[in-house]
C-alpha cells in the first residue's frame, strides 16, 4: 500500500505548477474548465456547511488531499480557519505560496497529523479514487477521528456511472492510478468508519452556471446522472 501511496505523491510532485493545465486538457471535450467545476463544488460545500451549522464564519475546516489549494481562494473567506494536508510535498509548497492565510501540512497518507476532534468540518474532493482500496476505510476513519462530535465530513467523488466522467478520468495523467468508487460503496465505507446520518447526492447533471440551473441540478440529486457526487455524514 505504501508503494502505491508514494507513487501518487510522486505523480503530483512532478507537476505542481501545471495542475490546472493538465486537468483542462483532459476535460476539454466538455467545453468547460477546471475553474467551473471548482466553483460548483465550493458552492455545494458551503451550502452543506450552512445547512448544518447556519453561520459558517466560526468554523475550523480541514481539506484532506488539498493538492495545490485550487478551492482555497473561494473557501478561506467563508471560515474562521482553513487547513490543508496532502501527501505531495511539492503541491503543498505551491499551495502555501499561493494561499498564505491557509495552514498547510504534509503527511504519509495514513495518519492525519492532527489531534482528535479538532475540526468542525473535514472534507476531501476527488481524492478517494487515488487512495489504495485497502486503505480507504482507514482514510475515512482518520477523517472521523479529527472531526469533532456532531461535526461534518464531506466527500466529493467522480460518478463512475457517468460516461463523460469516465472519459475525463482516462484522459488525465493524474488519474492513471484511479479506481473509481460508486456512491453506494462510499456510503458503506463511511458507515463502517463510524459516521452517522450518511447521505449521498449526485451533482452536475446539468452545468449549474446560474441559480436556475443550480436548482435544476439539485432536483436531479437522487438520480445517478451527475458527473460527480458527494457523501455527507456526521460524527455522532
Amino acid at each position: 500500500m505504501k508503494s502505491i501511496q508514494k507513487k501518487v505523491a510522486e505523480t503530483f510532485d512532478a507537476h505542481p505548477n501545471r495542475y490546472s493545465d493538465i486537468v483542462n486538457k483532459s476535460i476539454s471535450f466538455s467545453g468547460l474548465n477546471v475553474d467551473f467545476f471548482t466553483k460548483v463544488k465550493a458552492e455545494y460545500l458551503i451550502a452543506v456547511a450552512k445547512n448544518h451549522y447556519g453561520a459558517t464564519e466560526k468554523l475550523k475546516v480541514l481539506d484532506v488531499g488539498c493538492g495545490v489549494g485550487n478551492y482555497h481562494d473561494l473557501l478561506r473567506p467563508r471560515f474562521a480557519a482553513l487547513h490543508g494536508v496532502d501527501v505531495s510535498v511539492a503541491s503543498v509548497d505551491q499551495a502555501a505560496a499561493n494561499h498564505p492565510s491557509v495552514i498547510y501540512k504534509t503527511y504519509d497518507g495514513y495518519g492525519l497529523p492532527y489531534e482528535d476532534g479538532c475540526f468542525d468540518l473535514v472534507y476531501t474532493i476527488c481524492v478517494m479514487h487515488h487512495v489504495p482500496q485497502a486503505n480507504r476505510a482507514n482514510f475515512l476513519k482518520e477523517m472521523h477521528r479529527v472531526v469533532r462530535p456532531q461535526g461534518l465530513a464531506l466527500v466529493f467523488e467522480h460518478n463512475p456511472w457517468n460516461l463523460l466522467t469516465v472519459k475525463a478520468v482516462k484522459n488525465c495523467p493524474f488519474d492513471e492510478d484511479a479506481v473509481l468508487l460508486r456512491s453506494s460503496e462510499l456510503t458503506k465505507l463511511m458507515v463502517y468508519a463510524g459516521f452517522q446520518d450518511v447521505e449521498s447526492k449526485f451533482i452536475i447533471a446539468v452545468p449549474p452556471i446560474n441559480s436556475m440551473l443550480m436548482k435544476i441540478d439539485r432536483a436531479f440529486c437522487r438520480i445517478p446522472l451527475g458527473a460527480q457526487y458527494y457523501v455527507v455524514a456526521k460524527r455522532g
